[in-house]
C-alpha cells in the first residue's frame, strides 16, 4: 500500500512582479515624495524598490503581515503632500492608486509602507499577490536550503552603479568572522578584496554552494557519508540503506509509511547530486548528501500534515477554534493601549473568534467603544473595530469568523449604532438568519466551517423581556467581579435576527 503524499506549493511571483512597476512613496512623517520603481525578485524573498539616484530599499517578504488598497491604505494628512496626489480633487480617483505595505516582527511593532501607483487598476493585484506570497505555507515552513536561496538572492540584487556586487555586502553578511569569510571566498574561487566587485555572471549559484559550504562545513555529515562509502561518492545501494535504516524512524509503520522505492532513490539522487557524471551513475556525493539533508524531505515538519486538507465538513462544535482574548491590547490589560489594528493582525495570523469588550460611549457623540472595563487601557471605537474585522476577515482564510460580544451597552441608541454599523460594514458575510437546511430546533446540528465560508457570526446574549422586579432580582448574580465584566448586563440587549 503507497500512502498518497501532500506537497505544499512554492509561492507563485508573477512576470508583473519582477518587471516592476513605477510608484511615488510617501511617509507619515515626512513632506517629501519619492518616485520609485518597485519590483520583486523572481523568488518572491524581497520586494524592492530603487529611487532615480538607483539607491535601494529591500523589504523582507517574510516581515509583510498586511497589504491595503483603496480606503483601507493610508492617505497622507499633510497639506503639500496632498497637494502632490490631487487628493482634494474631487475626480482625482486617487483611491484606485493607494497602496499600503504592513510589515513588521510582530503584531504591535509594524512599520507602514506608503505608495502611490503612477496607473489605476495597479494596486489591487500587487497587493492580493505581494500577501499570498507572504502568506505562502510552504514559504514559513522552509527548509535550510530556501534560507540559503534567500541570501544568494539578497547579495545578488545589491549592485552598484556598474551593475556589479560589491564584496564588501558579503562580508557585511557575514561579519562574525572576516578572516573565514575571506578563506571561503578564495575556496570558490570569487573576489576576496573588501574594495573588490565582481559581475554577476562570476557569483552564480554554484560558486555561492562552494562558498557556503566552506565558511560553513559540517564535518558530522561527511563523518556519516564515510560510515557508508570509503571512496569519494556513495552508491544508490549505500544511499538506500542510509535512507531506510539511518533517516526513517524505525517505529513507523510499514504499511502506511514503506521504505522508498529504487525509483524514488533515483529521483532524489538526481535532484540533488550537483555532479551529473555522479547522478547518471547512481552515485551521490558528500555534497549532494549535504544538500539532501538540507532539503524539504528531510524538514523537521512533515509537510504531508501541513499540505493534507482537513474534513471541514462537520459541525461547528466539532472542532478546536483558533481564539483570542482581549483583542483590542496591544499590551497588559491593567493600563495597555487599545488598537483596531489588533483585530486585523487577528485575523491575518488565522484567528476565528475574537472577543469585542463593548461598553457605552460618552456624550456629545455617544459612540459605543471597545476596551477593558474599570482599567486604564485606552478606549477605540467600535465602528473601527467593525471596520477593520469587515476589511481583514478573509484575507488568509475563508472560514467563518465569530465575533463574541461582551456586550455592557445598556444603551439602546448605542446598541441600535452597533447593530447598524454591523449590518451596513458586514453587508451580506454577516449571517443574520439561520441557513435553510440548520433550522434553530433542540436537537439539530449546525452548520459546518465549509457551509459558512465567508460568513460572520455574532455571539451575543439576546434581551429577556422580564418584569422589573425579576430583572432587578436576577441582575443581583449577573455581574462577576474583577475587571467588572458582565455576561448579562443590566438594561436592553444587542439583538438582530438570528443572533445568539
Amino acid at each position: 500500500m503507497n500512502k498518497k503524499r501532500y506537497f505544499l506549493e512554492p509561492p507563485e511571483v508573477k512576470d508583473y512582479l519582477v518587471k516592476g512597476e513605477r510608484f511615488t512613496k510617501w511617509s507619515e512623517d515626512s513632506t517629501k515624495t519619492v518616485p520609485v520603481t518597485m519590483k520583486m525578485d523572481p523568488k518572491g524573498f524581497y520586494v524592492y524598490w530603487m529611487n532615480q539616484s538607483k539607491e535601494t530599499t529591500f523589504l523582507d517578504v517574510a516581515t509583510i503581515r498586511d497589504t491595503r488598497t483603496g480606503k483601507y491604505a493610508k492617505l497622507p494628512k499633510h497639506p503639500k503632500v496632498r497637494n502632490v496626489f490631487n487628493l482634494d480633487f474631487p475626480d482625482s480617483n486617487h483611491l484606485a492608486k493607494t497602496l499600503t505595505i504592513v510589515s513588521g516582527p510582530d503584531m504591535v511593532n509594524l512599520t507602514y509602507h506608503n505608495f502611490f501607483a503612477s496607473k489605476d487598476k495597479v494596486t489591487q493585484n500587487w497587493a492580493n499577490d505581494i500577501l499570498a506570497i507572504s502568506y505562502n505555507a510552504a514559504r514559513n515552513n522552509a527548509c535550510r536550503q530556501v534560507f540559503w536561496d534567500k541570501i544568494y538572492v539578497r547579495i545578488s540584487l545589491q549592485t552598484n552603479k556598474d551593475g556589479k556586487i560589491p564584496v564588501k555586502n558579503i562580508y557585511k553578511m557575514f561579519p562574525a568572522d572576516k578572516k573565514r569569510v575571506e578563506s571561503a571566498l578564495a575556496a570558490a574561487h570569487l573576489p576576496k578584496g573588501k574594495y573588490d566587485s565582481m559581475k554577476p555572471d562570476v557569483f552564480t549559484e554554484a560558486a555561492f554552494r562552494t562558498f557556503m559550504m566552506n565558511l560553513c562545513p559540517r564535518p558530522e555529515i561527511y563523518e556519516i557519508f564515510t560510515s557508508y562509502s570509503t571512496k569519494p561518492t556513495m552508491t544508490k545501494e549505500n544511499f538506500t540503506k542510509f535512507l531506510n535504516e539511518k533517516q526513517r524512524d524505525s517505529r513507523l509503520n510499514e504499511e502506511l509509511f514503506p521504505r522508498l522505492r529504487q525509483d524514488q532513490i533515483k529521483a532524489l539522487i538526481d535532484k540533488y547530486e550537483p555532479t551529473s557524471t555522479n547522478s547518471n551513475r547512481g552515485f551521490i556525493s558528500p555534497e549532494g548528501l549535504l544538500l539532501f539533508l538540507m532539503g524539504p524531505e528531510t524538514s523537521v515538519v512533515i509537510q504531508d500534515k501541513l499540505a493534507k486538507s482537513q474534513d471541514m465538513t462537520q459541525p461547528l462544535p466539532h472542532y478546536f477554534i483558533k481564539s483570542s482574548h482581549n483583542t483590542y491590547l496591544t499590551a497588559g490589560q491593567f493600563s495597555g493601549v487599545s488598537s483596531p489594528e489588533m483585530y486585523r493582525q487577528c485575523l491575518l495570523s488565522g484567528c476565528r473568534c475574537l472577543e469585542l469588550d463593548c461598553w457605552k460611549g460618552k456624550p456629545p457623540d455617544e459612540e459605543p467603544i471597545i476596551t477593558h472595563g474599570f482599567t486604564m487601557t485606552t478606549e477605540i471605537l467600535f465602528k473601527d473595530v467593525i471596520e477593520a474585522i469587515a476589511e481583514s476577515a478573509f484575507k488568509t482564510s475563508k472560514y467563518p469568523v465569530i465575533l463574541s460580544f461582551e456586550n455592557h451597552v445598556d444603551s439602546v441608541k448605542q446598541q441600535e449604532k452597533m447593530a447598524n454599523y454591523c449590518k451596513t460594514l458586514f453587508g451580506d458575510a454577516l449571517l443574520t438568519e439561520p441557513l435553510e437546511k440548520y433550522p434553530l430546533k433542540p436537537g439539530q446540528q449546525i452548520p459546518s466551517p465549509s457551509e459558512l465560508m465567508g460568513k460572520i457570526l455574532i455571539k451575543n446574549k439576546k434581551g429577556t423581556h422580564e418584569k422589573p422586579a425579576q430583572a432587578k432580582k436576577s441582575t443581583g448574580s449577573s455581574h462577576r467581579s474583577g475587571n467588572g465584566s458582565s455576561c448579562n448586563p443590566p438594561g436592553p440587549k444587542l439583538s438582530l435576527p438570528g443572533w445568539n
